[in-house]
């Protein structure tokens, strides 16, 4: 059953889409808030644009059924549904002013041309593109297209707004600048947004909820700091952000890791009986520098092999002692390494506080996709 949600708007409940033989979505039950600002996060090919597809109503369920305010819409046409779906490519008419590019939905619908003129001025004043209402398409940067195109999708008022790799064609400094603006203009209309992403940041900043698809199916669903600070699975772990992990044996009391001993930490909700082969999993920035001690965390010992400045912070890739190979990446604020510097060769020792570890059951994941998303982070 699809998880409960308060003012749930849209419900997919074992939802599957096949290709031939291939599983593109696999039974996922998905509840999606009114007003909630929703992200389906992975790597290519894990389902998430499928399943948008199939929500926005361009792809059919194989199996399964998706409900939008309690309405069954698994089969009805795209042109039915209360939702509008915004493109990777923004798809603006070359030959048409921004204004009438914004205005172009409501008069395909047949609406009174002094309601289109004012739901176009509202939503042009939203998208701060009144000054530049009679310009083209290509007058304008790549952030005011993008602008543009959202000022498209908002002016219909859906009830669902989809967002395909929104931001995907703009620079580093603009997506940052976008994401904000989303973000704004989500709370400002009212409107629940689902983004498709591969971009992990993104995801972040912008969602209220994040699902984590991994080969069709959802690997962990929750908040992005229950999913960054607590992820559940080697994959949430390892796609979310950087992660160090310590292979060994779990057992009742930690992580026995050869060479280095006991690691303890968090075991996620459900798994305190887990034994057998297991890692432990934590972030570069959860480790400190200094004698802490095993007292107060899990102390390790070792050599500074590489050091790179990054402006407001600096990042170490440290080579463990006693465990033959085991390298470990440690982020670290530029005020922290002002307090205490280290120089590449120098023999430091770590801390790794237990809360800030996460005991997770299994093996790595040698399969294909799993090789792959890795080399892409």
């Amino acid at each position: 059953m699809t998880a409960a949600v308060r003012n749930t708007l849209l419900a997919a409940e074992k939802v599957e889409k096949r290709f031939g033989g291939v599983v593109a979505v696999d039974g996922i039950d998905l509840a999606i808030a009114e007003n909630e600002f929703f992200a389906l996060l992975g790597p290519s090919g894990c389902g998430k644009t499928t399943l948008l597809r199939m929500i926005a109503g361009f792809e059919t369920p194989t199996a399964g059924r998706l409900t939008l305010d309690g309405r069954d819409i698994t089969t009805v046409p795209p042109n039915r549904r209360p939702v509008n779906l915004m493109f990777q490519s923004y798809a603006l008419f070359p030959h048409m002013s921004v204004e009438a590019n914004v205005a172009y939905g409501l008069e395909a619908e047949g609406r009174p041309r002094d309601e289109i003129r004012r739901r176009v001025g509202e939503v042009l004043e939203l998208t701060v593109l009144g000054e530049l209402a009679k310009r083209r398409p290509h007058e304008l940067s790549g952030g005011q297209r993008q602008r543009v195109a959202l000022a498209r999708a908002l002016v219909k008022k859906p009830r669902l707004l989809l967002l395909d790799e929104p931001l995907s064609a703009l620079d580093r400094r603009l997506r940052e600048q976008m994401q904000l603006e989303l973000k704004r203009m989500r709370s400002d209309v009212g409107i629940t947004f689902v983004v498709v992403t591969h971009d992990q940041e993104e995801a972040l900043v912008m969602a209220d909820r994040i699902a984590v698809l991994d080969r069709g199916r959802i690997a962990q669903l929750g908040s992005p700091r229950d999913l960054y600070d607590r992820p559940e699975n080697r994959f949430t772990a390892r796609f979310l952000g950087q992660m160090n992990f310590l292979e060994g044996s779990l057992g009742p009391d930690g992580l026995a890791v050869d060479g280095l001993g006991l690691v303890r930490g968090v075991r996620p909700a459900g798994a305190n009986g887990a034994a057998g082969i297991g890692c432990a999993a934590f972030r570069p920035e959860r480790v400190e520098i200094g004698d802490g001690g095993t007292e107060v965390g899990n102390g390790f010992q070792g050599t500074v092999e590489a050091i790179a400045y990054h402006g407001n912070s600096q990042s170490l890739i440290v080579r463990l002692d006693g465990a033959a190979g085991t390298r470990i990446a440690v982020s670290r604020s530029s005020t922290a390494a002002d307090a205490r510097p280290v120089a590449s060769g120098e023999a430091v020792r770590l801390t790794v506080p237990p809360e800030h570890v996460r005991l997770l059951a299994g093996g790595p994941d040698t399969s294909a996709a799993a090789s792959a998303e890795a080399d892409a982070h």
